[in-house]
Formats: structure tokens, C-alpha cells, sequence
């Protein structure tokens, strides 16, 4: 669904394939069946690995902190549903879904745990127009949301009514990625979705909105790392995603202790994200991640933790709402089992590789404290 196409209020996404077969949608998606063990295939959930979210895997890949474990970073097809059934179906290993989009599988019986939480603070908000922005969430009731794929109202709708909002009250327009913050900012809607990271390359891109923040009223998770059950149940794939989570750890260990230079790291990944944006703006935009990664760490105490009573109110309000319908219980499907060995790496060599990375002079010049400010 794409080209400003309203959004019908109980017609959430279903997790089938709409007559689209998983091999099409795999073809589509450059991803081949998964392959032996020690070889793990992450997939996307946004139809593009040119982007700064993904910087700890580029520093991990980098400095090899994911060991003898081969490893990818595919795209997927930009329906954001697509990351839990190209896993479901053997096409990936490791999605990235929203909390929202997990739940959505998990209700319709599809195997699949979440074995490392990214966002330790919620990621996402909401984008208005300068001058726009509502007193308060509630005022968001009568209006329409636009967003880049219709699977994300799984995202808005249980964090408006964990805020108190009568999401019946709410509708919502999918105007396509990569184009529906533009759409906003012409006058069509009156929000975006919008996350952390983003909100910095939009500003870089002359969309400068006015914002809720998610980490400012929200208790709910973000995105998580999710695999497949019968892999966390097979010890030797269990001791091996561990270790492959333990790259993910240390690359956001590296970001916190030097955000320029996982920024530069990414930007020489992808050369054309300099068209997009300027050091600075770039650096903002992983510190902004950064935030959200590292969010609520006085409670979570590692990289990947899952904090239990925030996943437990996330189902709850899903439940509330009837976008969840399934018995699964969180122990069943949330599990913080491989956290320990994911932060096992050696924190002194990350400190040194980070402390030591060369920048270059463009990186060199960008101002970390004047960022914090605008954080």
C-alpha cells in the first residue's frame, strides 16, 4: 500500500504474504535461503542498510569483534513486516522488528523469540509541522498520522494509548517510504512517525519539524533482535548467537565511547550518505540513537537487555487495544538468556580501539558537546 492511501482503522497488517509468495518476496529482497551454522543474515525492517541506525554491526565489522562468525546486513522489501517472515521462513536469521510488528507475528502463531533488545528507551515519535505541534499527545485525537509503511500503526497506535489517547479518534495515511516525512512537511497529514537518528537526517534534509519525543513520555520498548525459536532452542545456534550478539554489544560500547568515529565508519560504508547529510548533522544523528540504545541503562545494567515490565505493559496495552489476540506469555517469547555472553567482550580493547580511531578532519572538527546540547 503506497500513495497517500488511508489506512482503515481495524484493518491492521497481517503477517501472510497477501498472495505474495516468500520466494517472491525474497527475490525482491536480494536474500537467498539462509545457510550453514556460523554464518548469521540479518535483515532490515526499513528496505535499506544505507542508513546510520546500524552502526554498531559497521564498527563490529570493522574491528572484528563478531569473531569467525560470518555475517551480513540485507535490506529486505521496505514492508515492515517483512523482517519477522523472511526469518519465519528460513530467508534470514536475525530480524529487527518493532515491538509492534513482533507482536503481530507472535499473535498468529509464527516461532519467534526476541534475544537482544536494542532500545532501551523508546525510539520513536512524532514529527509536526513548526508552529503545529499540539499542547499535549491528546491533541493528536481528530488528526491523521502519516507514516512510510501501513504496517507501522503496529508502532503508534499502542504508544498513543499508553499516553492516554483514544486511538479510534486517530487515522493514519501510508504515503511510502522513503517520501512520507516529505508529505508531511507539503501538507499532507498533520504528523509523521518519526525515531531517533531520523529525526537528525531529516533536519539535515530541511525538514525541520517540531517533535514529541518517545523517550519523553513513553515506558514502551523499541526495536529488538528477534530469531527464530528453534534456533534459541538448539544449544550450538544458542552458544553462536550469542556470540554474534556479543559483536552487537561491542559495537555500541565503541559508539558510546567514540560516537565520531562510528559515524565516520558508517559514512565510509556508504559514501553517498555524504549527499545527505554534513558531519555534524551525522554525528547528531548516532548520538541520538546512541541515547535510545543505551536508554534506561541504570535498570538494564548491559547492552540487550530486555527490561521485563516494560515488554509486559507493551503486550498488555496490545491486548487492551485487540492487536494482539495470542495466549503467548513474555517468558515464552522475550528472553534475556544470551545477555551475559553478548557483554562478555573485552570492554579494554573496545575503549582502545575507540580512544585510538583515527579521524578524519571533518570528523575531527565536529563539536560531541555542542551536539549534547541539542539532544
Amino acid at each position: 500500500m503506497t500513495g497517500d492511501m488511508m489506512i482503515p482503522r481495524r484493518k491492521l497488517l497481517t503477517l501472510t504474504a497477501g498472495g505474495v509468495s516468500m520466494l517472491t518476496l525474497a527475490s525482491v529482497a536480494g536474500i537467498r535461503p539462509a545457510r550453514a551454522a556460523e554464518t548469521v543474515r540479518w535483515v532490515s525492517p526499513r528496505g535499506t542498510v544505507e542508513v546510520l541506525d546500524d552502526y554498531p554491526y559497521w564498527v563490529a565489522k570493522k574491528f572484528g569483534y563478531f569473531g569467525d562468525i560470518e555475517t551480513t546486513l540485507e535490506p529486505g522489501p521496505s514492508d515492515a513486516t517483512a523482517t519477522v517472515k523472511l526469518v519465519d521462513q528460513n530467508q534470514a536469521d536475525v530480524g529487527y522488528p518493532s515491538p509492534g510488528v513482533f507482536s503481530l507475528a507472535l499473535a498468529q502463531g509464527i516461532p519467534l523469540v526476541s534475544a537482544f533488545h536494542m532500545g532501551g528507551g523508546d525510539v520513536f515519535s512524532f514529527a509536526f509541522r513548526k508552529g503545529e505541534k499540539p499542547a499535549d499527545l491528546k491533541g493528536l485525537e481528530g488528526k491523521t498520522i502519516v507514516l512510510g509503511s501501513a504496517g507501522w500503526q503496529a508502532i503508534c497506535d499502542p504508544m498513543l494509548k499508553a499516553a492516554g489517547v483514544d486511538i479510534t479518534k486517530v487515522k493514519y495515511v501510508d504515503a511510502g517510504w522513503p517520501t512520507w516525512g516529505t508529505a508531511v512537511m507539503s501538507g499532507q497529514g498533520d504528523a509523521a512517525l518519526s525515531w531517533e537518528g531520523l529525526r537528525a537526517q531529516w533536519k539535515g534534509q530541511g525538514l525541520d519539524f517540531d517533535y514529541f519525543l518517545g523517550r519523553d513520555f513513553s515506558k514502551l520498548p523499541a526495536n529488538s533482535m528477534v530469531i527464530r525459536k528453534a534456533d534459541f532452542e538448539d544449544a550450538a545456534k544458542k552458544e553462536m548467537y550469542g556470540r554474534y550478539f556479543q559483536g552487537w554489544a561491542a559495537g555500541l560500547e565503541f559508539g558510546k565511547h567514540n560516537p565520531r568515529a562510528a559515524t565516520q565508519i558508517v559514512m565510509e560504508q556508504f559514501p553517498g550518505l555524504d549527499s545527505q547529510m554534513t558531519p555534524d548533522i551525522a554525528v547528531e544523528s548516532v548520538m541520538q540513537l546512541a541515547n535510545v540504545f543505551g536508554g534506561r541503562m541504570d535498570e538494564r545494567k548491559k547492552w540487550g537487555y530486555h527490561l521485563p515490565e516494560s515488554w509486559q505493559l507493551f503486550f498488555d496495552v496490545g491486548r487492551e487495544i485487540g492487536q494482539i489476540q495470542g495466549d503467548f506469555k513474555l517468558e515464552d517469547v522475550v528472553k534475556n538468556d544470551l545477555i551475559d555472553v553478548a557483554n562478555a567482550f573485552d570492554a579494554a580493547k573496545v575503549k582502545a580501539d575507540a580512544d585510538g580511531f583515527a579521524l578524519s578532519d571533518a570528523y575531527g572538527a565536529v563539536n560531541v558537546d555542542e551536539i549534547k546540547t541539542r539532544l
